[in-house]
């Protein structure tokens, strides 16, 4: 059997029952740890789960040779923070799964996608998700692609900023917005402007999550401490989400 389990955002506790359960009938266990960071340490889930846990970086979760090959022969299961599902990544290791007659058994949790919901913005009203690398050679826009077509309808976006737990390389809010400001330097669109509204979010789910709202050059020169980081553009908004915001507001 194979278990990928999603263990929520940020401390030991927030795995589910179901997902406790089927970690401690696991063999083998290993944790992804480059789409997210917790807020507490590897050796603070083995305390909590009473079971040794292995690393998985970004190469052998996306090749998940080693992973099949141990469900071939005990009850192992990939922990995932926020949610299973939420990354292609692991719907690939599914189908493979399958391909390969391994039983699987996906257990949710809470992830970014819902939880976002803490500023007070209307789930259901954001519109595509969209992250944003870490500045390369090779420039990459599709961040700013999604915010276009988004706004088109009213929608909000979500920007996940982009980050490297292994290297403690982290993509930040102002940092973020500095990179948005240079692409629409150059394409002169109008979907991201000094006096718009955006919304700063660290550390969803912590105990010290942080959300501030306000003015694009407001949200970039406040300081957001750890990561991880994301980013929220509205949309249209309602009057209910207005009222909400002002809680984020200074």
């Amino acid at each position: 059997m194979l278990y990928l389990i999603g263990i929520g955002l940020a401390d030991p506790e927030d795995i589910s029952v179901k997902g406790l359960n089927a970690v401690k009938k696991c063999s083998k266990i290993y944790l992804e740890n480059y789409t997210s960071k917790l807020a507490c340490s590897k050796e603070d889930l083995e305390k909590f789960y009473d079971k040794d846990i292995v690393l998985a970086n970004r190469l052998f979760v996306e090749s998940a040779d080693q992973l099949l090959d141990d469900a071939k022969k005990y009850d192992v299961a990939l922990l995932i923070i926020g949610d299973p599902l939420c990354a292609t990544t692991h719907w690939d290791i599914l189908q493979r799964a399958k391909n390969q007659g391994i039983t699987t058994y996906v257990i949710h949790n809470s992830s970014v996608i819902n939880a976002i919901g803490a500023t007070g913005l209307q789930v259901y009203k954001f519109g595509k998700t969209t992250s944003m690398p870490f500045p390369q050679k090779h420039k990459v826009e599709t961040f700013y692609d999604v915010l276009k077509e988004n706004k088109s309808i009213g929608a909000h976006t979500l920007i996940l900023l982009d980050l490297d737990p292994e290297n403690n390389k982290y993509l930040t809010i102002p940092r973020a917005i500095d990179i948005l400001r240079e692409v629409e330097k150059e394409r002169q669109e109008k979907l991201f402007l000094p006096k718009d509204l955006c919304v700063g979010v660290a550390r969803l789910g912590f105990s010290d999550q942080k959300i501030f709202a306000g003015t694009v050059h407001e949200v970039c020169e406040e300081d957001f401490g750890l990561p991880p980081h994301a980013l929220i553009v509205p949309g249209k908004l309602h009057f209910m989400e207005e009222e909400a915001l002002k809680m984020w507001q200074r």
